[in-house]
């Protein structure tokens, strides 16, 4: 349920650049979502096609890229992928340490929409 406010958050910044470019119908939005984030693509188009309802961006479809999640070791400055579907270990592929700071994989945001 959590999706619900993240997806009132989205339509109302599509909505906002919207009205401020004379856009009279949105065709679809292209989101940006981290990997670690447990927002469900999903619930999110359904939330939105809830909120939509009689705006402009009524049936405007979502395009969902998910941001891999990337770590950059305190240690040596390697920045590497981690495939969190597949394993729990954080170890810099480089030199092994287990100090690392995230630098993706939670952001969500819009990229870009597609208007007429």
């Amino acid at each position: 349920m959590h999706e619900l406010p993240v997806t009132e958050g989205i339509l109302n910044i599509v909505l906002k650049h919207a009205a401020g470019a004379q856009v009279k119908k949105v065709v679809s939005i292209s989101l940006k979502i981290g990997e670690m984030s447990d927002l469900e693509d999903e619930w999110i188009q359904r939330y939105f096609d809830y909120l939509s309802k009689d705006t402009v961006a009524q049936g405007a479809k979502l395009k969902i890229e998910r941001v891999p999640v990337m770590i950059r070791c305190n240690n040596c400055s390697e920045v590497y992928a981690l495939d969190i579907r597949k394993t729990t270990d954080t170890c810099c592929p480089a030199c092994g340490s287990d100090a690392g700071t995230m630098i993706s994989g939670r952001e969500y945001h819009v990229k870009d929409m597609e208007v007429i």
